[in-house]
Parts: structure tokens; sequence; C-alpha cells
């Protein structure tokens, strides 16, 4: 009887302890939908490498305040690392949802299901993370990169439909392993080979930084003084192009045409003022759309597994009747 009264016992504190294990922080978890001043969100961010990421968090720090959602908030810095600890440091505090852009794409498999064994629903925003468990998180609110790359793509093969010799093009690729600088590659490449004119003869990160874009655009103006145009992979790199075409002397825009990736304000300028040949719009506006997944969460709904951003392209004309109402 006492070896029994033993089990018993024993059985029970499993059952405790197993419950206490899979008890989290996070909205799903709840019996019922919190309010939602009494909702916690973590939200991880790449950093503040270019104006688009800084329109980003302004815009998803804003949308947070008016829907009265605490927001923690961390930058990584560009690392993965720092995204890692901080997406551990908000399962620790037991938050209701953990939101991030990822750095890059790979690596994120052991975080992830530490979130999802936690009970914590996780939001991807901006960029995608390469992951065959798709139950490791919610949902992805972001734009489609691959149709950003070839819509770039679309705009060279069309103004370079009747090129009779080679077309000599630089890319300015953005972080390696991030998911904007892969797939604006390939959607880029994808349409420009149905010209074989249209060659891409050097191809570097820049690391989504103005700096980054000019650095390499000055080394590779050097070893390819014939480039016809510039692909930059936002607008950040292909401002700073502008600045390294000037320095060589040349006329950014004539001498050599670019095309990027974006829509700020200071690439709407730069091609309202002919430096810039087209650009690609991703909207950084997140926010609102954001607000939204998470509320659904918090009642129990779920979310689109893939929501995508309705963008558009601007050429010269364009970027001048857009700047004055432009938001970022």
């Amino acid at each position: 009887m006492k070896k029994l009264i033993g089990l018993a016992a024993a059985g029970a504190m499993l059952v405790a302890l197993a419950g206490c294990a899979s008890e989290g922080g996070g909205a799903a978890a709840e019996s019922g939908p919190k309010p939602l001043d009494e909702l916690v969100v973590g939200f991880a961010q790449v950093g503040a490498e270019s104006g688009w990421r800084t329109a980003n968090t302004k815009d998803i720090q804003a949308a947070f305040e008016e829907a009265g959602i605490e927001l923690k908030f961390s930058d990584a810095q560009q690392k993965q690392e720092n995204q890692i600890k901080a997406i551990r440091s908000y399962i620790q505090q037991q938050v209701d949802v953990i939101a991030f852009s990822p750095v890059v794409e790979t690596g994120w498999d052991a975080v992830l299901n530490e979130a999802k064994a936690a009970g914590i629903p996780v939001v991807l925003t901006d960029r995608a993370v390469d992951s065959k468990d798709e139950s490791l998180y919610v949902s992805f609110l972001g734009s489609d990169f691959v149709k950003e790359g070839e819509k770039a793509g679309q705009w060279v093969l069309d103004e370079y439909a009747d090129a009779t010799e080679p077309v000599e093009i630089i890319q300015l690729e953005g972080t390696t392993g991030a998911a904007p600088a892969i797939d604006r590659a390939e959607g880029f490449a994808e349409v420009i080979s149905e010209n074989p004119n249209l060659e891409v003869v050097a191809s570097q990160t820049g690391d989504f930084t103005r700096a980054g874009g000019k650095q390499v655009t000055e080394a590779l103006l050097k070893s390819n003084p014939g480039v016809d145009l510039i692909y930059a992979h936002n607008d950040d790199m292909g401002l700073g192009a502008i600045e390294a075409i000037e320095a060589a002397g040349l006329k950014p825009g004539e001498d050599i045409k670019i095309v990027t990736v974006d829509a700020v304000k200071d690439g709407m300028q730069a091609l309202a003022d002919g430096k810039i040949n087209f650009i690609v719009e991703c909207s950084p506006l997140l926010g609102k759309q954001l607000i939204e997944i998470i509320k659904q969460i918090n009642d129990g709904e779920t979310p689109q597994k893939r929501i995508i951003t309705e963008e558009t392209t601007f050429t010269q004309e364009q970027a001048i009747e857009a700047l004055p109402d432009r938001q970022y």
C-alpha cells in the first residue's frame, strides 16, 4: 500500500512538473483574450542600417503606442547572435508574442523551438527564415522580395530592349544571407536573362548601408570602368553609389544609370533629381498590420501564414508627384 501511495504521489508530481513546463507567457496559452493594455510583445529589430529600417522602427513603435500595447524593443545591430539573445530574453520574461525581422535566413530553429516550447507565438516581419518547420512561426508579414527583383529587372530589360552591345551591370547586394538580398538578386537575374546582352559583371555586398554602397562602388568602378548600370538592393546603397560615381567625375543617372529598391525619401529625392532612374517600392510601414496579427492571436484566431504588403514602382515623374506626401 505504501508503495502504491508513493507511486501515485510521484505520478502527481510528474504531472505537475509537466504542467509547469508547458505553461508559457504567450497569448495563445491564456484561457481567453487579454485586454490590449495587458499584452506585452517583444520585438527584435535588425538594426538601424538604413533609412528604411529607421522608418520601419518608428512606424512599429508608433503603432504599438496607439494600440496601447506594451512593446519591449531591441536593436540587434545587424548581428544574429544579438537577436537570438533578445528572443531568449523575451522567452524568459514570458511575453505574449515575439516578433522579429531576421538578420539572416538560417540558424533560427533552436531558439524558435524554445519559444514554441514556452507557448509563445512568433511573428516574422519584413524578412523570412529558412526552416523546414513552419510551425515555428505563426505568420510572416512582409514584401515579396523576388517580385521586387523582377520589377527592377523588367525596367532594365525595357530600358535596354534595343541594345546590340553588352550592357555591363554592377549589383550592390544586401547583407549576405539575408532574405531580401537573396531574393532580389534571384528575381532580377531571372528577368534580365531574357536578354543575353545584359550582364552582371560584378556583384558584391554593401550590407544595406550607404557607406557600404559607396565603398563597394568605388572599388568596382576601378575594375569595371565601362559599367552602364548599377542595381542596388536598397536605396541607401544606391545613394552611396551616387557619391562614388560623382567622385569619379561621372554623372549618376546619365553616365551610369541606377535602379534601387525601397523608395525612402532620400532615394525618392535622388530619383526626382534624376540621379536615380527607377525605384521599386518596399514599404516599411508594417506597424498597423503587425498589430492586427497580434490582436488575432490574442483573440485565439489563426492569422494568414503569409501576408504580403502592397507596393508599387516609381519613375522620376512619379517620384516628383509623390514626394510632398511621402511618409518615410
